[in-house]
């Protein structure tokens, strides 16, 4: 097979100048107006004067934060699913759903031509910053493989097509990309997850892949099928794919899943880079080692806004842009697409670590805090302190939930169960001990409140632990109609339903 990456090598060093060049603040600012000037003559910008905006500060103070259901009650749903000229200049050609893994309600988000091509632009970002760090690599040598959901996509109306971004993204491929891409079209369609894998891994054999790029427990699936296909081999990835050089991971937390993807790439010459895909645009990628924050993507038709999380809900909360963004604060990140999303509460959570270039880390959902009783964990505490746990026994989280136990007597105390999948088979009951208490230990470090409500037994018990067989949250997702693709296991559940189905499910009591 022909190398091709030669040609991406003369790509990546005019990219990268550009990306050493750039001034992200006014690179910003001009993203923001470009927008405004291509959707004034819709119905969302007559209705918010874009005609007359010049200015950050005069977008912020015309147009409101809006969630999801406000664009669709105020906006998309009377004419849904053609909206022309409504958000977005001309008629919006696909929708990505999304089920939040909370409320489990399907989400239509609007994905227009710009938008699929701002993605395109976004993940050949990724492979720059790989040349970059690999100046010797022949990537495009073999084959590059998207693990994603179904592409098969549902018409809703003629010339309007609804699926998996994933779905939408293959449909979208450019051809340059189609010569190096897997799987091949007769593959990613297929819908039922297990018949797909088996037959992805099964022909991803001879493909010479040197790229894979996934959900990390959806891969760790798919690896887990490499093995039962060729017994003998081992569950090293070089066994499988020995020209591998690049793991893409995005959706979730990587750090439970470090440790088992560095067994997986022992032996390997392979790299893993994190990215952030959401269904409302491409936010951010690695540009440097891992767990080194994600470089924010400035100049790809995406205006960025960060509100402090603590003010999310505030009838006048603040606004900050690049321009005036603090490090260390954990905002609630808020979007402005070249899809017709207009500061859009995107539900995710971030903070800076560097402001030039602007580098960030991911912390979690705005919906996701543990607080059944005053103790206000967040996401990248509970991560961190379930890696941590890990850690400590020397084992490898593959997935996990953790929810309140509510006690249903006066003077009770409540408590937090953690349903654990590990790599191995489920540890001994010592280590189990071991595990939670190291997670309680550093949840108390790093939460004041948490530690406040542990301390004497005030409020809360300690946490219960439950380790469960490998397999059994894919069970459980494939119980609730979401097993692969792009469906994420939800970490911290606070529907009181939900976890009882789950705990039911796992026989967790």
């Amino acid at each position: 097979m022909l190398d091709l990456t030669p040609i991406l090598n003369l790509y990546a060093a005019y990219r990268g100048q550009q990306l050493r060049l750039e001034d992200p603040v006014l690179r910003q600012e001009r993203e923001l107006l470009l927008l405004l000037g291509a959707a004034r003559h819709t119905r969302f910008g007559r209705d918010h004067g874009f005609e007359s905006l010049r200015s950050v500060a005069e977008f912020q103070a015309r147009v409101p934060l809006r969630r999801y259901e406000d664009f669709w009650r105020d906006y998309w749903e009377a004419d849904f699913p053609r909206l022309t000229d409504c958000t977005w200049p001309g008629s919006l050609p696909y929708f990505a759903l999304t089920s939040g893994t909370t409320t489990g309600v399907t989400k239509y988000i609007p994905c227009s031509h710009e938008m699929n091509g701002a993605n395109v632009k976004a993940a050949a970002d990724i492979l720059v910053h790989h040349l970059a760090a690999r100046p010797d690599s022949r990537l495009l040598a073999g084959r590059n493989f998207v693990l994603g959901g179904s592409t098969d996509l549902r018409s809703l109306a003629p010339g309007v097509l609804a699926g998996d971004l994933s779905g939408i993204a293959a449909k979208t491929t450019p051809w340059w990309a189609r010569l190096r891409y897997f799987p091949p079209r007769e593959l990613e369609t297929i819908v039922d997850w297990e018949v797909k894998i088996e037959r992805l891994a099964a022909a991803s054999f001879d493909a010479d892949i040197r790229s894979i790029s996934g959900t990390p427990s959806w891969m760790l699936l798919f690896f887990d099928k490499l093995a039962e296909l060729r017994p003998g081999r081992g569950r090293r990835l070089r066994s499988f794919y020995p020209d591998l050089e690049l793991v893409i991971h995005g959706a979730v937390n990587f750090a439970p899943y470090r440790k088992i993807f560095g067994e997986l790439l022992a032996d390997s010459d392979a790299e893993t880079r994190e990215v952030y895909a959401a269904s409302e645009g491409f936010v951010g990628v690695a540009d440097r080692g891992d767990g080194e924050g994600l470089r924010l993507i400035t100049d790809n038709g995406l205006f960025f806004e960060f509100v402090p999380l603590e003010e999310l809900d505030a009838p006048a909360p603040t606004r900050h842009w690049l321009k005036d963004v603090e490090l260390g604060v954990n905002y609630a990140l808020v979007v402005t697409s070249c899809a017709g999303l207009w500061s859009y509460v995107i539900g995710d959570t971030l903070r800076f670590i560097e402001r030039a270039p602007p580098r960030i880390l991911i912390t979690g959902r705005t919906s996701y805090t543990l607080s059944a009783f005053g103790e206000h964990l967040i996401d990248e505490e509970i991560e961190t302190a379930v890696a941590a746990a890990a850690g400590a026994i020397d084992a490898a989280v593959v997935d996990y939930s953790v929810g309140a136990l509510v006690p249903e007597l006066s003077g009770e105390l409540g408590q937090h169960l953690y349903v654990v999948e590990f790599a191995e088979a489920p540890p001994g009951g010592a280590a189990v001990e071991a595990f939670a208490r190291t997670l309680d230990a550093e949840l108390s470090a790093t939460n004041e409140d948490y530690e406040a409500h542990r301390a004497g037994g005030y409020g809360l018990k300690p946490p219960q632990v439950h380790a469960v067989p490998s397999g059994r949250f894919a069970a459980w997702m494939k119980s609730r109609g979401q097993l692969g693709g792009q469906h994420k296991v939800p970490r911290i559940i606070t529907d009181p339903e939900l976890f009882r189905h789950l705990r039911d499910f796992m026989g967790s009591g």
